[in-house]
């Protein structure tokens, strides 16, 4: 049974990503509003009857926005750390709250995610995998540099979201303070274009299918920027950007 994937935002304006299978999917994230994740999932023919959970990464807006609305609309259990809970100030049901912890798998159905323990400045960040039938996808955004954890799962992906938030000398010359450059490429700020790069060369899966680039950044990066960078060492893995302003179109692994 195949994977479906999508991402439905991806930026610091929200972040939302679609896994699923015939029967059952998740959401990682849900930071874009309730009615945006409803009409982009409608839009991609993406039932939400068939979310059986939302896994939340860590409690930074653009990654919680809409998951109280969404929740409760739709009675959809909310997954997260209890730390991330407590710094987050969401109060979803508390019927439909549920903790994990990092390194212990968690059956959705017919899925199995793993949270996996990232560098980045949440009070108790995660990244995740999605597997099913001997399918897996990754969700690695926020993050400061691949640790061995995110590099490890990284390696047993047949498709991935992976973070390239930023083209270092666009950072370099543009005009954020000081203080918000050193916390954007320190190691517990978000991904490089290189950083990306490096992160694909040295542990993708020779069975590795898709990978799409992931939480851009509107004033330190372009689309056609990373793709360049990308293009010359894709070696027949599909490489494309998640848009920070619609949806991308549904991709079956």
């Amino acid at each position: 049974m195949p994977l479906s994937i999508a991402s439905l935002n991806s930026g610091s304006n929200g972040n939302c990503y679609y896994i699923g299978n015939e029967d059952d999917a998740v959401l990682i994230d849900v930071g874009i509003s309730c009615r945006e994740t409803e009409r982009r999932m409608a839009r991609l023919e993406l039932s939400i009857r068939k979310v059986r959970a939302i896994f939340i990464s860590h409690e930074h807006s653009d990654h919680i926005r809409g998951v109280e609305v969404l929740s409760r609309k739709h009675g959809i259990p909310v997954y997260m750390t209890l730390l991330t809970y407590s710094q987050s100030r969401m109060r979803p049901d508390p019927s439909l709250v549920r903790s994990f912890l990092a390194h212990e798998p968690v059956e959705i159905g017919s899925l199995t995610i793993h949270p996996i323990p990232k560098q980045h400045d949440g009070v108790d960040p995660c990244s995740f995998s999605v597997s099913s039938n001997g399918t897996t996808v990754g969700v690695f955004t926020d993050i400061g540099i691949a640790c061995d954890q995110v590099a490890e799962r990284f390696s047993q992906c047949h498709a991935a979201f992976l973070e390239a938030n930023y083209d270092e000398k666009m950072l370099q010359d543009g005009n954020y303070p000081i203080h918000l450059k050193r916390r954007i490429r320190g190691g517990r700020g978000h991904l490089s274009n290189t950083q990306a790069l490096e992160t694909f060369m040295w542990y993708r899966a020779p069975f590795l299918k898709l990978l799409l680039l992931s939480h851009l950044s509107a004033n330190n990066n372009h689309p056609q920027i990373v793709l360049d960078l990308f293009q010359p060492h894709t070696n027949g893995v599909q490489v494309t950007v998640a848009s920070r302003h619609e949806a991308s179109q549904v991709y079956c692994i």
